[in-house]
This record gives C-alpha cells, structure tokens and sequence, in this order.
C-alpha cells in the first residue's frame, strides 16, 4: 500500500469529519480529489525508453595482390585489386560510413584508399593483435565503420565481434567476401555475403 492508498483513506476520513461540522465546502474537497486522481496517473506512467545503440561494422579482406615477387611481404594491388578496391566503395556509396580502419600493408590501405576519398575520411591503422575489442566497440558506438584486414585477421576480429568461433580462415584466393556485424544494445547479429568483381587484369 502507497502514499495513494494512504492519502484517500485520510480524505475520506476528512470528508466524514468536516461534513459533519459543514466546514469544509464540497468544491474544495472536489478538487483535492481531482489532485489525487491527477497524481495516481502520473505515478501510473511508464519510465522513459532508453534510446537504442546501434553499431554497424562492414569487414573485408584486402583486394587481389601483386604475387609476381614471392619475397615481397608488404606488395601493392594488382590492377584488378584496384578495381574492386573502387568497387567496395561503389557497393557502400549509399552507406554514411563514419570511420575507415586498415591495418598497417599497402594491400590494405590501397583497398581502403578509394572509400576514404569517397567518404572524405582518414584511414586510421590498427594492429589486429593488439586490437582490445570492448574498446573498440566503444569508441565506435552507433557508427558504420569499414575494416580492411587479411585472409586470417579478418574472420578472427569478426569472430571477437560477435563472441563466437564462426568464420575460418578466408580462401587465398577470395577477395569478395564481406561481413558484416550489427550490434543493436549489445546484441550482435552477423552475416556474410560474397560479391564478385569483373575488374580487368
């Protein structure tokens, strides 16, 4: 039992006392009843919608690669990876990205190069071993983001993202696969999707 219940047993009580002596007039008890009523269906409301927080994250791997000196560890795109590295920002043309993320190869910036000319962002460099995902998660709440990584950092960090074993390692010779991780109030949903690029050699 409430303030409410409280409150109208002493009302009443107070009708039954001042309606015998006549010193308190009708209108004056009708409004204070009227208050009471007022009050119960305020406290009767529902407390206010938290707003949703809703974090969309679009991974790849780094477009096709120059293979032709198999000593090099950091070579460029080949002219196709730079057709479908402008062909990732055309399939995100209509997406309001807010941040750009490759790790530190000229594979993966030159991949990101044409969408952060398009969305007129910096590309930031992130070491996918070093990577704290709750921070991450953080400082890119209610964002759409763009990641370039590997064939093997790539499904890890979604891995992390989504707090599940999910995706293995992304075929050598894959370039086309996107993932994309939605969390919605902390709840991460995920899906893959595979695009082709009729880009010229």
């Amino acid at each position: 039992m409430g303030f409410t219940y409280y409150f109208r047993v002493f009302l009443v009580r107070l009708k039954e006392k001042f309606q015998t002596n006549e010193l308190l007039p009708m209108k004056v008890f009708k409004s204070i009843l009227i208050f009471v009523f007022i009050l119960g269906l305020l406290g009767c409301e529902e407390e206010p919608k938290i707003a949703d927080t809703v974090s969309t994250f679009y991974f790849i791997r780094h477009a096709e690669k120059d293979r032709s000196d198999s000593e090099n560890i950091d070579p460029e795109l080949t002219q196709k990876g730079l057709g479908r590295a402008m062909h990732w920002a055309e399939i995100l043309d209509e997406v309001p990205i807010d941040a750009i993320y490759s790790t530190d190869y000229e594979r993966t910036q030159m991949t990101a190069a044409p969408m952060a000319v398009k969305k007129n962002l910096t590309v930031q460099i992130y070491d996918p071993r070093l990577i704290d995902i709750e921070q991450f998660k953080a400082e890119n709440l209610n964002k759409k983001v763009f990641i370039v990584g590997h064939s093997n950092s790539t499904p890890e960090f979604v891995n992390k993202m989504i707090g599940q074993d999910k995706y293995g390692l992304i075929d050598d010779h894959q370039n086309g696969s996107l993932f994309i991780v939605e969390i919605i109030n902390g709840i991460a949903t995920d899906m893959r999707l595979n695009f082709n690029c009729n880009c010229p050699d």
